[in-house]
């Protein structure tokens, strides 16, 4: 188990996180679920190693990882980034499997089944065909989201952060997706999931992160969420009103 333990990150007066806390647990579909400006950004560029925060620490077992552990457990995919836009497709997917499965070791490549993932299985998930020799700089919002899902999907490490991965797909692509993630975690890949849109959070994830103001507000399942909803005198009946009860 994961463990992000009391970050704090400030620009200037700015506090952007507060003392946030949470677990990653193997495996699962972990939604991060806040509006925008809520701070979602700002924790997966310090989960990624992208950000130095204030104070707080990433920790496995208890014990603080290092930036290489730190590489070797999580990957980052931003949102709203178009990497080599006069490339095609085809050649990112390529390019991805080549240069990561090439720095691991052998032992590492006989570990688990999403490190033996190949391009064509993405593909056929993701319903990128069609899309295959179109440099990545000419697609579309959504063609593009579903590229670099593919390309985070083909990487190694154990959990893979998303930030929004939903963003710009239509309704069918959505639930594609959020099949597709699924099908991952259950390879034992955990996905961290950063998420404004709460409808598909309810679909996909397993448990949730409630994030606002740049502090955790709840975590936990959707029936231990509504229970401490309850809790505070709200009955709640969707993942919707406990996230307003909570916040």
């Amino acid at each position: 188990m994961l463990q992000v333990a009391d970050v704090t990150k400030r620009y200037g007066h700015l506090t952007a996180l507060s003392e946030v806390s949470f677990s990653i647990r193997p495996g699962e579909v972990l939604g991060l679920i806040g509006p925008n400006g809520s701070g979602k950004t700002t924790l997966f560029e310090w989960m990624g190693g992208v950000l130095p925060a204030d104070s707080g620490a990433f920790l496995e077992g208890g014990r603080p990882l290092t930036p290489r552990e730190r590489a070797a457990r999580v990957f980052y995919l931003p949102d709203a980034i178009g990497p080599w836009p006069s490339q095609t497709v085809r050649w990112a997917l390529d390019f991805i499997v080549g240069f990561f499965r090439g720095n691991l070791s052998p032992n590492a490549r006989c570990l688990t089944p999403y490190n033996s993932l190949q391009p064509a299985d993405v593909i056929q998930q993701l319903d990128l065909a069609p899309l295959l020799d179109s440099p990545i700089g000419a697609l579309s919002k959504g063609q593009r989201k579903r590229a670099l899902l593919a390309m985070g999907l083909l990487t190694p490490q154990p959990v893979l952060l998303a930030d929004e991965p939903f963003d710009g797909l239509d309704l069918r692509q959505s639930r594609d997706v959020a099949r597709t993630l699924r099908a991952h975690a259950v390879t034992g890949r955990t996905m961290v999931l950063s998420i404004h849109q709460i409808t598909d959070a309810a679909r996909v994830c397993d448990r949730f992160v409630l994030l606002s103001g740049g502090r955790i507000r709840g975590e936990g399942t959707f029936d231990e969420l509504a229970s401490l909803a309850a809790s505070r005198g709200a009955a709640a009946s969707d993942l919707e009103e406990v996230f307003l009860a909570l916040t």
